[in-house]
């Protein structure tokens, strides 16, 4: 039995959902999202709750319905609160800049890197900062995700791009090898 999908899900103000035949959209503030419900899973809610039960007991339905009560949480908070990543580019000479709707990127390369923004997410850069909000959680993950493999952190000097606030364990180099030797004898 899911423990997650058996607990009702709360619904916020200002949001509206409406069933549709293979599909749940929900409405807020902030935009709409549309969710695929997967057969053998019922949906049913009132002006509070929404309810996610399955219909079977088989493998690939119980694995579903966990999964979909969180889906439509995440939409639920998106769609009136949105989601948000922070990234930041640490290195000398590495910028950030916004160019109408494309970010461009000086990476160290020989050229710039350019990100067309997709739709549904919004691209804002500050101080070396790139703020990657929208309403879909999956989506504005997989936009960060993109962005921070351009330039992954350099595990010597800490370079790149990577989350704000992310602990980065630096390797010593090989001069604090030598170093270390060097001083212990021959």
């Amino acid at each position: 039995m899911s423990k997650i999908g058996e607990k009702p899900i709360s619904i916020k103000e200002g949001v509206s959902l409406l069933k549709e035949e293979k599909s749940l959209v929900v409405k807020g503030p902030k935009g709409d999202l549309i969710i695929p419900v997967p057969e053998g899973i019922e949906i049913s809610f009132n002006e509070n709750t929404v309810n996610v039960k399955r219909l079977s007991e088989t493998k690939k339905v119980k694995a579903l319905h966990g999964t979909l009560a969180r889906l439509i949480a995440n939409a639920i908070k998106g769609t009136t609160e949105g989601f948000n990543k922070t990234l930041e580019v640490v290195g000398t000479g590495y910028r950030a800049q916004m160019e109408g709707n494309t970010l461009v990127l000086a990476l160290g390369y020989s050229h710039p890197v350019r990100f067309e923004t997709p739709e549904g997410v919004k691209i804002e850069v500050k101080e070396n900062k790139i703020t990657v909000s929208g309403t879909n959680k999956e989506a504005v993950g997989r936009v960060a995700d993109k962005i921070k493999k351009f330039r992954k952190p350099d595990p010597y000097k800490g370079k790149g791009i990577r989350y704000l606030g992310e602990k980065l364990r630096l390797k010593p180099g090989k001069a604090a090898g030598k170093t270390g030797a060097a001083a212990g004898g021959k």
